[in-house]
């Protein structure tokens, strides 16, 4: 029994627009998405309860959230600097990500 108390599960939310990550039967965190005006999957934050911080949960939720969108073949814009940091430093197959805009941008 102990052990499901401490199982972590990522499950997708289509009605709240998120994926969440669980701890046991406790919501711990979860990572927004939206679609923009040209269908692509905008994600602008991430929040991991205070009480579940350290964990690397947002980290957990995020990588099933793009994984799950390339399975998908969805493409993402990440917004969020969790997911922003994320994508930079992993890569995941198979996931079209569109990079906002940047200001001082590197050609």
């Amino acid at each position: 029994m102990p052990a499901t108390d401490h199982e972590v599960t990522v499950r997708r939310n289509d009605d709240a627009g998120r994926y969440e990550v669980w701890v046991g039967d406790v919501l711990a965190g979860f990572t927004e998405f939206t679609p923009d005006a040209r269908g692509r999957q905008r994600f602008p934050h991430t929040e991991v309860d205070p009480a579940f911080r350290g964990r690397g949960l947002a980290q957990t939720v995020v990588a099933e959230a793009m994984a799950d969108e390339a399975r998908r073949g969805e493409t993402v814009v990440p917004l969020c600097p969790v997911v922003v940091k994320y994508l930079e430093q992993n890569d995941v197959p198979g996931l079209d990500v569109h990079w906002p805009s940047r200001t001082a941008g590197s050609r």
